[in-house]
């Protein structure tokens, strides 16, 4: 996102800016990854006029599959917004990656839509992935259909793609058109409430027609089946009694109350599309237009000011006030950081100030912010070029660049009227990449493009590990790495990877003494201090107690303090680099001091040395970080995934069922084991398992 100019060689036409949310429609498009969105998509723009022709996914010549990671492995890797005109309705598609290690993508895409689209190839059946975000969907009552895509392809197979998504999806999931077929090639659909044939067969435009009876005797029950679950969802009571007498129902009575049900949530329709030959098109952009919810629809989420209080409900007015999120961040070679926007109340317009507000994203290296900017232009983005708009009313998507301080999940509003939407909630990244630098003279650029990095992405975190000596990036998965990875590198950076250090402790063996002298004599003023003290071990977690039972004045009451600074700071370095003391109590027992030489800095030095001559006294246990992981996974899979976490040295505290067919797994398990474990639960259950992981404790290594 970012260009002037389209990244598909057919052309960019004016962008719609429409002046009311009844006039718009949002759409994501959600589904695993080879399914097609990204293709059609394609063909919708081109259906439309909204560029000149379609482009190739295999070609890189896409509009939504921009980014040069995408082109290379011909997948989306990231949001994308593609705007069509359809009648007088400005329709914004919103393509997502399918991959799993791109949920933060999916999720924003969820937050800018009104309704989802779930595209599933009919060669293939419906993933773990897909079947998630469709109850995910649910959760929030976002309206969803269903588009059975690839139609062309040599095992194509609508009937099978249609059963999988309705024991995946529920008994909600019904056909609103069935494929028609010649000769072996889907040349048209079937409208079953109208009981007309859509052909595709005679040109880009179809010709529709009356069905031959044989075709519509074939459709029959899955026609009934239709108009019986719209009579059911319907608000009129009196239908389902004209149904079961005989009475024929109106046509435009079934198509209302399909479009009510859709929008409520309570029917989801299959329409077959085969992009490459245009087939059922024209019948999807309907059912968007007509089936899908406006803006004024969808209940807004709760706003707050700036601190957290007085919260409000706000309606996609445009004359109210301003209240806007951005949901995606790009950041471009050549105009900077580019913005897109929901704006869920009021207008946008350039030229005009805005208030940029961010919070709760702490955690994730998004320290709180408040700042007031200028808006200096509106776009509305088709992939990667940017198109200029006059304003961006409730409803609509835009693009903003040069907002300095904006960062995904931050609320746009207005400076006198200040607002805060809470952020969308994110999967925590699992897979940790620890980076440096090639050369010290990209430090600095490392820096300021990881800065950009964490900002446009809310998966991505940031750890210093100070105790390891390690810059490490949290992400979600190999996949996900590698395109943070290739971002870095085409921002001039020249980074390299190296393996995670699992940082590690020491505690004592044993209990044990010691003794700690320095004596220094140079001239002048010398150094002396001497102090005895005694070491024992605590329980797990404890950290490190000092202890003063000096008697009769052998330590001066002012070193004390001394000694255990050097104790504490001594532990904290650790008698080995990089492994600090902990769980200890440290007691100071007896010691010398001199009226003349004795000094703070002899006092901290001898405390040092006392806890060094117990510890060699003791000898040392190393610690490792344990951590708690929760596994979600289906129960064909537990086998797999409990062999797995003993073979990592795991031991499982608990196991419990979940839904139907899954269950709940906890173990406890040394971090050192978990580098690369969202790699392998994923490879162990076909990429439908999902864990967290939270720290516990240090525990001894074996030896």
């Amino acid at each position: 996102m970012g260009s002037k100019q389209s990244g598909n060689s057919g052309g960019v036409h004016a962008a719609p800016a429409p002046t009311e949310p009844t006039a718009i429609r949002n759409v994501v498009l959600v589904g695993p990854s080879a399914a097609g969105k990204t293709t059609l998509v394609e063909a919708l723009l081109a259906r439309t006029s909204a560029i000149g022709r379609g482009g190739s996914v295999v070609e890189g010549t896409t509009v939504c599959d921009h980014e040069s990671a995408a082109v290379e492995q011909q997948r989306s890797v990231g949001l994308a917004v593609a705007p069509l005109l359809h009648g007088d309705t400005k329709i914004n598609l919103i393509d997502t990656p399918g991959y799993a290690d791109f949920v933060g993508e999916l999720r924003a895409g969820l937050r800018a839509a009104d309704g989802a689209l779930f595209v599933v190839s009919a060669t293939e059946g419906v993933d773990a992935a897909t079947q998630a975000s469709w109850h995910e969907c649910a959760a929030v009552g976002m309206p969803r259909a269903v588009v059975v895509s690839r139609l062309d392809q040599a095992r194509a197979d609508a009937d099978a793609a249609i059963t999988a998504c309705r024991e995946a999806f529920g008994d909600g999931v019904l056909p609103l058109y069935l494929p028609h077929y010649e000769d072996g090639a889907a040349k048209g659909v079937l409208g079953l409430l109208t009981g007309d044939l859509h052909d595709y067969s005679v040109g880009s435009a179809p010709r529709t027609r009356p069905a031959e009876q044989a075709l519509r005797d074939r459709s029959s029950g899955p026609r009934a089946e239709l108009i019986e679950s719209i009579i059911s969802e319907s608000e009129d009571e009196t239908l389902m009694d004209r149904y079961l007498a005989g009475e024929d129902v109106e046509e435009d009575v079934l198509i209302r109350d399909l479009e009510a049900a859709v929008a409520r949530g309570g029917l989801h329709p299959v329409l077959p599309v085969c992009a490459s030959g245009g087939v059922g098109l024209d019948e999807l952009l309907d059912g968007i237009v007509r089936g899908f919810p406006s803006p004024l629809e969808h209940a807004l989420p709760e706003f707050t000011d700036p601190g957290g209080s007085n919260p409000r409900k706000l309606t996609p007015d445009p004359r109210g006030p301003l209240a806007a999120e951005v949901v995606h961040t790009a950041v471009d070679s050549y105009v900077g950081r580019v913005s897109l926007a929901r704006v869920f109340s009021g207008t946008l317009r350039p030229d005009h100030p805005v208030h940029v507000s961010g919070h709760g994203m702490a955690a994730r290296g998004h320290p709180d912010h408040d700042e007031d900017e200028r808006v200096a232009h509106l776009y509305s983005p088709l992939g990667s070029a940017l198109r200029e708009i006059p304003h961006c009313v409730a409803g609509d998507l835009c693009a903003l660049t040069k907002l300095g301080s904006a960062e995904t999940g931050d609320t746009v509003s207005d400076p006198s009227d200040p607002l805060l939407l809470s952020p969308w909630p994110m999967p925590e990244p699992l897979l940790p990449i620890a980076i440096v630098a090639h050369n010290r003279s990209d430090d600095d650029a490392l820096a300021r493009n990881l800065n950009r990095l964490i900002a446009a992405d809310p998966t991505l975190r940031l750890e210093r590990a100070t105790e390891a000596h390690q810059m490490v990036l949290w992400c979600m998965g190999e996949a996900h790495a590698d395109v943070v990875l290739q971002r870095l590198r085409e921002g001039g950076v020249d980074v390299n990877t190296e393996p995670v250090r699992v940082a590690l402790r020491q505690t004592f063996r044993e209990q044990a003494r010691g003794h700690g002298k320095h004596v220094k004599q140079s001239g002048g003023h010398g150094q002396y201090a001497v102090c005895d003290v005694e070491v024992e071990p605590l329980p797990r977690g404890s950290g490190l107690e000092f202890l003063d039972r000096v008697v009769g004045g052998a330590v001066p009451r002012q070193f004390v303090s001394s000694v255990e600074k050097g104790v504490r700071r001594q532990a904290e370095k650790g008698l080995e680099p990089g492994r600090p003391l902990v769980d200890l109590r440290v007691t100071l027992v007896d010691g010398k001091a001199h009226s003349v030489d004795s000094s703070d800095a002899a006092f901290q030095t001898a405390g040092a040395l006392a806890l060094k001559a117990a510890a060699e006294q003791a000898g040392l246990v190393n610690l490792e970080p344990v951590d708690e992981v929760v596994v979600h996974i289906p129960d064909e899979h537990l086998g797999a995934v409990l062999g797995d976490l003993s073979g990592r040295r795991g031991k499982v505290v608990g196991t419990e069922p979940e839904d139907p067919g899954w269950t709940v797994v906890r173990a406890h398990v040394p971090a050192s084991e978990l580098v690369r474990y969202a790699v392998t639960v994923r490879s162990l259950s076909s990429g439908s398992a999902t864990f967290t992981r939270t720290f516990t404790s240090h525990e001894p290594v074996p030896s």
